[in-house]
């Protein structure tokens, strides 16, 4: 095949490379930037999509980002493709404030208990919920009975507090992205039709004006 890699990484690398990519999170920001900045959109547009990918980073619904984006971006009438890129605001660098934030407003608009309490057992409730993901799976093939306890544990005191706690903080976060993007794509759009302007005269002169091929006889 022409474009399969010839190098094939292993498995380990992958991983490494998500979750800290080869130039390092500074540089896959620039590139998802000036990506976005590239679209071909109104800045209004393409902004309403990045305020889709930024509040779908504040969801609980990892590994399905790219799908909440997309549907919140159609519904909002904004950019699809600027909304994937935008899910980038979420990863390995930002889901922990992210999450702390999402479950402490969760769990205080909630009325639940307080974030001492709650962060105690988070990692058994994580457990707990794939245990009970792994043991009802098998339950099917064998005599064992299903037991929700675990998942209805962790639904009641993670994933709904996380749902509803994100709101607030993706809000808030989504909203500032749209405001400061929306002039910085009208200004590089605007620059970057300047520049295609400029170069479509000068192309423009040359052949209204073209140099002349022989000199006269002396």
């Amino acid at each position: 095949m022409v474009f399969k890699r010839r190098d094939r990484r292993p498995i380990w690398q992958v991983v490494a490379d998500f979750v800290y990519p080869r130039g390092g999170w500074a540089r896959a920001a620039q590139y998802v930037k000036h990506r976005v900045r590239r679209l071909p959109d109104t800045p209004e547009k393409i902004s309403r999509g990045v305020w889709a990918g930024v509040f779908t980073a504040f969801t609980p619904f990892y590994g399905l980002h790219f799908v909440v984006a997309a549907i919140i971006a159609k519904l909002m009438r904004g950019n699809i493709l600027a909304s994937l890129m935008a899910t980038f605001f979420g990863n390995p660098l930002t889901y922990v404030p992210i999450g702390v934030a999402a479950l402490e407003t969760g769990y205080w608009m909630l009325g639940l208990r307080s974030g001492g309490q709650m962060e105690r057992g988070l990692g058994e409730k994580f457990a707990s919920a794939g245990h009970d993901l792994w043991h009802n799976f098998t339950a099917l093939f064998t005599a064992e009975k299903m037991d929700w306890r675990g998942l209805s544990l962790f639904y009641d005191e993670v994933f709904f507090p996380y749902l509803i706690g994100g709101i607030i903080p993706g809000v808030i976060c989504a909203t500032f992205c749209y405001y400061l993007s929306v002039p910085l794509i009208k200004a590089y759009q605007k620059r970057r039709r300047n520049a295609l302007r400029n170069k479509l005269a000068q192309l423009q002169k040359k052949t209204a004006n073209p140099d002349d091929g022989g000199g006269s006889a002396g």
